[in-house]
């Protein structure tokens, strides 16, 4: 590889100049919002490509559109690398690849460094002088006191108090927000967003509208412990580190040469695993050529990592998917995402579903999400949770075998009053009862890079996206 360089931009703030409004965006004209039915179990995904059969244990792995299916900018190169291509959110993407499978792929995440491919979020960005209180309209998040390049998880709120789409807001400036949502609600998010700046706007004053724009860039996520040198070898020896400047929930732009080719990307430090890991947001005409650098990066020390892995790692870090986890059935105090809803917000109580949500903080909710060890089988998506005298308290919403653990682990909802972590329940696993135990999440601490030094371990109240900036979840998507 030809020497590379990053140079980072602490005075850019006028986004029209930078690097995400050089990319293309695409215009979208999305049909009338309409709030979504409960959401069914998901089918075996179906396979695209010449690959081998998918496991049961992926179900989730689906779509129910009949549309042709979206290529990120890595297929390419996931094909090359003998990915397992099946159908999720409307794309072709790799659940794992040939040379690991789903366990040793986890497992090679949380002892090293694995590359995820999430270019199939939705990547947008809101700018005008009413961006925040456009964005403050739909969320229960104080986006006003957030700092220059910090983001936070959120969701887009209905007035009902059910969850539309959890999202990763990054503020660049008091006028431009960068926003990322999920691939699988992108129509709904899409028509959802349209349909609330059409109204805002038309009530904005002269020079007060807000612009929204969906980018066409390619998006990746670089999780382990190894990933900040993975990274930190990509800058010239003179650059700043990477582990003294940005930490957890913090993001900057930056220009990378590769190959001779200048690259603008995003560069935010959080992620869908629990692990520390940056996600960066890249061209999508130059994604594989930076993918291609990363993995002959530090001693070729990152590997390719699938959807498969992903999953298992955010429910380690209990973080949850949306569709499953939450929904627009589900409130974020139900979810346990109670966190999200800003003190200032709870104050004014001048957020979508603000009566119910301040409802349920004083007095409760009537179901809250849990998670489990649960004996003997693993207990998949739609399993019953019960007393052990055979009464229905819940419902499995995700579950799996924990690499890390060596157990069986489940997140669902249970009736409030059984919550309390040591509580022993039965889920019915394929018609069989089997012992379980309501346990405390996340299942596997956190490794974030905070600037005190620490970790944080308390993703269960905090997917990912952040997703981990997921996430998810915490941080699940940050552009995730």
């Amino acid at each position: 590889m030809a020497s590379r360089a990053l140079n980072r931009n602490r005075k850019v703030i006028d986004l029209s100049r930078v690097c995400f409004l050089q990319q293309r965006a695409i215009s979208t004209v999305p049909r009338p919002y309409k709030p979504a039915a409960p959401l069914p179990s998901r089918s075996i995904p179906r396979q695209v490509s010449c690959v081998r059969s998918i496991p049961v244990r992926h179900a989730r792995y689906s779509s129910s559109s009949s549309a042709p299916l979206l290529k990120t900018p890595l297929y390419d190169l996931h094909v090359r690398y003998d990915g397992k291509m099946v159908e999720f959110g409307g794309h072709a993407m790799p659940v794992q690849y040939a040379d690991q499978g789903i366990g040793e792929s986890h497992r090679y995440v949380r002892e090293a460094c694995g590359l995820f491919d999430v270019s199939h979020m939705v990547q947008h960005q809101f700018t005008g002088p009413t961006a925040a209180a456009f964005l403050e309209s739909i969320t229960p998040s104080d986006l006003k006191s957030l700092e220059p390049f910090s983001s936070t998880l959120s969701v887009l709120l209905l007035p009902t108090g059910g969850i539309v789409d959890d999202t990763i807001i990054t503020k660049h400036d008091e006028n431009a927000f960068y926003v990322v949502t999920n691939a699988g609600c992108r129509d709904k998010d899409l028509a959802f967003l349209s349909e609330k700046l059409k109204e805002w706007n038309a009530q904005a004053g002269e020079g007060e509208q807000v612009r929204h724009d969906v980018l066409a860039r390619g998006l990746v996520a670089l999780q382990g412990p190894e990933a900040s040198k993975v990274l930190q070898s990509l800058l010239k020896p003179e650059d700043e580190a990477l582990d003294s400047t940005l930490f957890f929930g913090q993001s900057k732009f930056a220009t990378i040469t590769v190959d001779g080719e200048d690259v603008p990307i995003h560069i935010a430090r959080g992620g869908y695993t629990g692990e520390d890991g940056f996600e960066i947001s890249i061209p999508a005409e130059q994604t594989e050529l930076v993918v291609e650098a990363m993995l002959d990066a530090e001693d070729c020390v990152t590997k390719l990592a699938g959807l498969g892995a992903r999953d298992s790692l955010r429910l380690e870090a209990g973080m949850c998917l949306y569709g499953h986890d939450i929904d627009e059935n589900t409130t974020p105090v139900e979810g346990n995402l109670t966190w999200l809803v800003a003190k200032s917000r709870r104050k004014d109580a001048n957020f979508p579903g603000a009566s119910t949500i301040l409802k349920q903080i004083k007095e409760g909710p009537s179901k809250r999400r849990i998670g489990l060890i649960v004996n003997g089988a693993p207990a998949r998506e739609g399993a019953i949770i019960k007393t052990a005298d055979g009464e229905k308290i819940g419902v499995i919403t995700s579950g799996c075998p924990s690499p890390t653990l060596g157990k069986n682990i489940a997140m669902g909802y249970v009736e409030e009053k059984y919550k309390k972590v040591g509580t022993e329940v039965v889920v019915e696993v394929r018609g069989k009862p089997r012992q379980a135990v309501i346990a405390k999440m996340p299942f596997v601490p956190a490794k974030y890079h905070k600037s005190d030094g620490g970790s944080s371990s308390d993703s269960s109240s905090s997917s990912g996206l952040f997703s981990a900036f997921a996430t998810g979840a915490i941080f699940a998507s940050i552009f995730d």
